[in-house]
């Protein structure tokens, strides 16, 4: 197998789940048993000054092999994986020439991937693709990231003839909790611009992202006796259904694409005394974004006029910003990323990202970081599953980019 896919299945060996209740950082400490790997496996390629800081971000540099100046680039990908699914015991499958069919992942528990389900698999018949068992992700979120600027760099430091400025690379905790940026240091890191290699697809090129905040929307009711409850109980458990009722029906993910926002309410627990909503909204135009979190502040203020007193409250708190804004003044980041892959024969695919990735807050940090694809799909579950190629393409528009910039 080539050394991208080797260094994948080693890499995913390591359970690194983050935690979003943990309040260490990184928020587990499995994560760092991997950063000292890669520290490791950085030295033992010719990184002499690989390091992982206390708080787990691992950071390197392979210094400029010519004479004239150009600007120094960076890598980036996060070692977590998702706290949706397990990521323990990964036990990847590996499917040589894929015939279009449905593959089975767990016989016994009847977990199919199928065509028929992720049509995009049809994209890559006559492919190897690796799978998981079906009883746990896989992890090419974000360790194929990783494996693939691993690879670049490896392949860089074995051919000295190749001319190249100097290339950064910093693998970073806890960007599946949000967290990935909090503790990166920009100036210590040293690259003018960078790019995360953490997108899905094969030719995924992203420089916008969704501006995104969070809502806890907190229910104070009053509990009495149901019979004797006329006229003196407030069920928590129906108030917050009645604020629910109060947005917009067709705003929600499983009803929104491309540019439109939405409400998402991933949380309800609670009682007739006490309930909570947790939200997440998310929108790529900045007004609209505002817009959204006056409704939700609105909408608890109409209840609690309704109801005479505050039994509503809402904790709102910004997450992050569409990189756009700081993207388009150093367009050229993108220019480049989108030649590299013309020039390997690889369709870009620009698209704005539904979501958010470490780029996103990066490039507020003054680090300008767009996003390209790993080559995976179906990231944070049991059905997720990377075509090798698409990995060994990744690991080639790393180094057309580096080439680029060598030339620039």
């Amino acid at each position: 197998m080539s050394e991208v896919v080797d260094r994948f299945l080693e890499y995913i060996k390591f359970d690194t789940k983050s935690d979003e209740d943990s309040n260490s950082v990184p928020s587990t400490d499995k994560q760092l048993v991997l950063a000292k790997k890669l520290v490791a496996d950085l030295k033992s390629i010719g990184l002499s000054n690989a390091e992982v800081d206390s708080n787990g971000y691992v950071m390197a540099s392979l210094p400029a092999n010519m004479d004239k100046k150009v600007p120094e680039i960076g890598f980036i990908s996060h070692l977590d994986t998702s706290p949706e699914i397990s990521g323990k015991d990964v036990k990847p499958q590996i499917i040589d020439n894929y015939d279009g069919k449905d593959i089975i992942l767990n016989k016994e528990k009847n977990v199919v991937l199928s065509p028929n389900e992720f049509p995009d698999l049809l994209k890559y018949k006559g492919e190897t693709i690796i799978t998981t068992d079906g009883t746990t992700l896989l992890g090419a979120d974000d360790k194929a990231g990783i494996s693939e600027i691993m690879s670049a760099v490896s392949y860089l430091t074995k051919h000295n003839e190749i001319k190249h400025g100097t290339v950064h690379v910093a693998f970073t905790p806890d960007e599946e909790i949000g967290r990935g940026a909090d503790y990166f240091d920009v100036k210590k890191f040293g690259a003018e611009v960078a790019y995360t290699v953490d997108g899905g697809a094969i030719g995924e090129l992203e420089y916008e992202n969704f501006n995104a905040a969070s809502a806890k929307v907190i229910i104070r009711g009053r509990s009495v006796h149901p019979g004797d409850a006329k006229n003196k109980m407030i069920n928590a458990v129906e108030v917050a259904a009645e604020f629910m009722s109060l947005l917009p029906k067709s705003e929600t993910p499983e009803h929104t694409e491309k540019y439109e926002g939405f409400y998402h309410a991933y949380s309800i627990k609670g009682g007739v005394e006490d309930a909570e909503i947790q939200y997440i909204i998310r929108d790529f135009d900045k007004e609209s974004f505002e817009n959204r979190k006056k409704l939700i502040t609105d909408t608890a203020n109409f209840i609690n006029n309704k109801y005479g007193r505050e039994i509503v409250m809402v904790e709102l708190k910004d997450q992050y910003y569409n990189m756009k804004e700081k993207i388009e003044p150093v367009k050229h980041v993108v220019d480049i990323a989108y030649k590299a892959m013309e020039d390997l024969g690889i369709v870009p695919i620009v698209n704005p990202i539904r979501g958010g990735t470490d780029g996103a807050r990066l490039s507020f940090m003054g680090l300008p970081t767009p996003n390209m694809f790993t080559g995976g799909m179906n990231f944070h579950g049991k059905y997720e599953c990377i075509p090798t190629f698409a990995m060994e393409k990744a690991v080639e528009v790393i180094l057309k980019i580096i080439e680029l910039y060598s030339e620039k």
